[in-house]
């Protein structure tokens, strides 16, 4: 049995409706990875509040409504922790990175429909990334909607 706290992913949608993103290295798959923003929620912290501390610290982002879209088990079979999937609408801009020690992270904004179909067709996609992404999708499809 693997313990640790649970994780969330921050999914921060723009006022303008593009979704921000991270590209940074992944030891473990010795890759770069695209995914949301996110990491282990404190203790005694609220997963929404995590995943809107989150998105400040990796990509400067702030501000809007922060909601809960969901929960699953990453791998119940020897993991006991779970992963919590928060929307975050109308961030801009405006606050303070504070990576990690080793992150060393590019932040994206991208259209929500594009994230989705790059992370599809990415064999080695973050497989949390790729649900965070459909559990999106099913909360708000309008944002699915291709760009003219």
């Amino acid at each position: 049995m693997l313990h640790s706290r649970d994780w969330v992913l921050a999914l921060p949608v723009t006022r303008d409706g593009r979704l921000v993103m991270t590209r940074q290295w992944r030891f473990g798959a010795r890759r770069v990875s695209t995914e949301p923003p996110g990491g282990i929620i404190d203790a005694g912290e609220d997963p929404t509040a995590a995943a809107t501390r989150e998105a400040e610290e990796e990509t400067g982002f702030i501000g809007g409504h922060a909601e809960l879209l969901g929960t699953c088990s990453p791998n119940p079979a020897i993991q006991s922790n779970r992963c919590h999937f928060v929307l975050i609408e109308g961030v801009a801009p405006g606050g303070r990175t504070d990576p990690d020690e080793h992150e060393e992270i590019q932040v994206l904004a991208l259209r929500p429909e594009a994230a989705l179909a790059a992370l599809s067709a990415d064999e080695g996609a973050h497989a949390l990334a790729l649900l965070a992404l459909h559990r999106l999708r099913a909360a708000r499809p309008a944002l699915f909607t291709p760009s003219s």
